[in-house]
């Protein structure tokens, strides 16, 4: 959000070239950080799932570190291209609708969006049929499946379906215009498109807290002081993702 308030001012209030490939480098890097934090996220909830039995024994901090070592060096990466050069500033002809991002670049950000939006889908199909084959064998351990698995099983594959339609709806729009948008469009195009993005990191805590228990007794904790629970709050399953 703060990178494309940035953006905004110093395309249309304060006009300077080299702020402006500063900030559009900043954006580009903050953007692609944010995706890549959600598709960290995706593998591990999955590895979690997947190396039920020996994730945590096998997760280190080293692995974490150099997960979002690697998503935040690739997202610092494409930040630089356009402070590196690849720009429009001395080629008009070849602005995107994300000025002075040039085509190309714009083409390869949503290219790799794309790429991620389907790992990201991939990789929540397979957990949400983890997630069921783990409720299959519960069921066959205690011979019939209980109400309480069904709807802890149901509750886990709708808060996925939730999170990747939200991912989804909040930044296809984006994606899609950069690639059919042409740049003599008002800009007001671009930044109504890309506004729906900022409201996805926002949006993911607030389903997260919504849907799971455990971080709503933090919550309580952390704004009550006490936990007086109306409602009982049991430990995670398999099932739960």
């Amino acid at each position: 959000g703060l990178g494309l308030i940035l953006n905004f001012v110093f395309q249309y209030v304060i006009r300077s070239e080299t702020v402006s490939l500063l900030t559009v480098g900043f954006l580009v890097a903050s953007f692609a950080a944010s995706v890549s934090s959600l598709l960290a996220i995706t593998v591990d909830r999955y590895l979690s799932l997947y190396n039920a039995l020996t994730y945590y024994s096998e997760r280190t901090v080293l692995c974490i570190h150099t997960m979002l070592a690697g998503a935040w060096g690739v997202s610092l990466c494409l930040g630089l291209l356009p402070v590196l050069g690849w720009n429009c500033l001395h080629d008009r002809t070849s602005c995107s609708v994300v000025r002075p991002l040039t085509k190309s670049n714009v083409t390869l950000l949503s290219a790799s969006f794309f790429l991620i939006f389907l790992i990201m889908l991939h990789l929540y199909i397979e957990i949400c049929k983890i997630v069921c084959r783990h409720a299959h064998q519960i069921a066959l351990q205690q011979h019939f499946l209980t109400a309480s698995h069904y709807v802890t099983t149901k509750k886990g594959v709708s808060t996925l379906a939730i999170i990747l339609g939200t991912f989804g709806a909040s930044w296809l729009p984006f994606a899609i215009y950069c690639v059919v948008g042409d740049p003599d469009y008002p800009s007001v195009y671009t930044y109504a498109t890309l506004l729906p993005a900022t409201y996805n990191s926002m949006i993911n805590p607030i389903i997260y807290a919504y849907r799971n228990q455990e971080i709503q007794r933090s919550m309580w904790v952390l704004f009550c002081g006490c936990f007086q629970a109306k409602v009982s709050f049991r430990s995670r399953s398999p099932s739960d993702v």
